[in-house]
C-alpha cells in the first residue's frame, strides 16, 4: 500500500475507532499519544488531537508513516551473516525488547476483554488464560537465555572452552527448543480460539487491538525462533564441538 493511498484513507475527519478497526496495530500509536481508541473511538482524529493539544498535520503525517511501516512489514536482517555474539545481541535488542514491551499489553487487553465480553463469547476467558500462560513462559524463557545461554554462547565464540566441555551447551539448547515448541503450541491454540485472529462484528476496538497484537506476536515468534533454532543454536553447537576439551 502506498503512502499516497494511506494519506487518502486517513484524514482529520477519520474516526479513531474506524482507524483502529481497519488497522488494529495502530492501537499502540494512539496509546502512546494518550488517545482513547475504545470508548472514545467515535471521535474524529481532529477532535482527539484538539483534546490532547496535538498538531493535526503533524499527527496525520506520523500516523500515515506508521501505517505505511505496518503495511510494509518489518525489515529483516541476515542472521546467518552475523557472529554468534552479534546475533545474540540482535535477538535481545529486537525480539526480547519487543516481547518485554508487548506481553504486558497483551495480558492487560486479554484480561479486560474477557472480563467485559466473556458473557457473549465463552472462549474469551480461555484466550486470556492462554495469553497469561504464554506471557509467563516467555518472560522466564528470556531470562534463562539472557542470564545463562547467551553468555555461554558468547564465551564459546571467544574461545573460552575452560569449564565448558564439548557438548555441554546442548542441554540448555534442548531446553530452549522445548520452550519454543510450547510457545508455538500456545500460539496455535490462540489462533484456533480466535478464528485466525479474526474479529467478529461485535468485537470492540480493544478486542480488535488484542487480535492484531496476537497476530503480530505470532509473526515475531516465527522470526525469533527461526534465528535461534536454525541459526544460533546449530552454529553454537558446532563451535563448541570444534573446541578442545
Amino acid at each position: 500500500m502506498s503512502s499516497t493511498t494511506l494519506s487518502a484513507a486517513i484524514t482529520p475527519e477519520s474516526t479513531i475507532g474506524a482507524l483502529v478497526a481497519a488497522r488494529p496495530l495502530l492501537a499502540r500509536f494512539f496509546e502512546r499519544l494518550g488517545i482513547d481508541y475504545c470508548c472514545g473511538g467515535k471521535q474524529t482524529l481532529a477532535a482527539a488531537c484538539q483534546r490532547r493539544g496535538l498538531d493535526v498535520p503533524t499527527t496525520l503525517a506520523l500516523l500515515d508513516s506508521t501505517a505505511a511501516a505496518l503495511a510494509a512489514g518489518p525489515a529483516e536482517v541476515d542472521a546467518a551473516a552475523m557472529g554468534l555474539g552479534q546475533l545474540a545481541d540482535h535477538i535481545e535488542a529486537t525480539h526480547h525488547a519487543y516481547l518485554k514491551a508487548e506481553l504486558p499489553r497483551l495480558v492487560e487487553m486479554a484480561d479486560r476483554v474477557a472480563a467485559k465480553h466473556g458473557w457473549r463469547d465463552g472462549r474469551l476467558p480461555e484466550v486470556a488464560a492462554a495469553v497469561n500462560t504464554l506471557a509467563a513462559e516467555m518472560t522466564d524463557h528470556m531470562r534463562k537465555e539472557e542470564k545463562i545461554l547467551f553468555p555461554l554462547v558468547r564465551e564459546i565464540e571467544a574461545g573460552a572452552a575452560d569449564g565448558f566441555p564439548c557438548g555441554s551447551i546442548a542441554n540448555p539448547i534442548r531446553q530452549m527448543e522445548a520452550e519454543h515448541e510450547s510457545a508455538g503450541n500456545l500460539t496455535a491454540k490462540l489462533r484456533l480460539l480466535t478464528d485466525g485472529f479474526t474479529p467478529n462484528a461485535e468485537a470492540c476496538n480493544t478486542h480488535r487491538a488484542l487480535l492484531g497484537g496476537l497476530e503480530e506476536f505470532e509473526s515475531d515468534l516465527h522470526r525469533h525462533v527461526h534465528k535461534e533454532n536454525n541459526v544460533l543454536f546449530p552454529r553454537a553447537l558446532a563451535l563448541a564441538a570444534a573446541q578442545p576439551a
